[in-house]
């Protein structure tokens, strides 16, 4: 085994779990769930089968992945956010078979108790803040609050909020990285 798992954790035989991932308290990984390497995950975490985490995903306690989610590298998900899977549930009806994609883009973060709803794509380093209702696609570098959230600005690959002068650029405060706003989107500027 190459990786560590709490003692009260139970990953089912065919999950494939990357190396250096740590498994805490009271997390269930069901079989057919793949995880990058060095992932975290927190107490109390399910895991679905056919979820993916990409390498370095931090998933915080009493989160719970559905089938569907799908979370590229770095992707930080806060205590007790919540993914759903299907738009109309209901107790009485199996929809097993009308699950719904969610992606969650590189580097993206969600805040503690966000909802994300499922069909849509969170884009790189996009920042949900704590209690948003994700309702629609997100951009990339977005900072997005409240119920349902709308977007109040742009962050950093660090997180940062960055504030663009009248040309659309904008310098992170923690990295200096620059950034620039083109056609409403924001892209990062490579040093050349």
């Amino acid at each position: 085994m190459n990786y560590f798992k709490h003692d009260s954790a139970i990953i089912d035989d065919g999950a494939s779990i990357g190396e250096n991932c740590k498994i805490w308290h009271f997390s269930h990984i069901m079989s057919g769930a793949i995880l990058g390497q060095n992932c975290n995950i927190g107490q109390n975490v399910f895991i679905a089968s056919q979820v993916l985490l990409g390498n370095n995903v931090k998933v915080q306690n009493n989160v719970s992945l559905y089938t569907g989610v799908n979370c590229e590298d770095d992707v930080f998900l806060g205590p007790s956010m919540v993914f759903t899977n299907i738009l109309n549930p209901r107790s009485e009806i199996n929809r097993r078979d009308q699950y719904i994609n969610t992606t969650v883009k590189k580097g993206a973060s969600i805040g503690a108790n966000a909802t994300i709803i499922c069909g849509i794509t969170i884009g790189s380093y996009a920042m949900i803040g704590a209690g948003a209702v994700v309702t629609k696609d997100v951009k990339n570098f977005a900072l997005m609050v409240g119920n349902p959230s709308k977007q109040i600005g742009w962050v950093s690959e660090f997180g940062q909020t960055l504030e663009l002068d009248i040309n659309g650029f904008a310098l992170c405060p923690e990295s200096g990285e620059k950034y620039q706003l083109e056609y409403g989107e924001l892209y990062k500027i490579e040093n050349t």
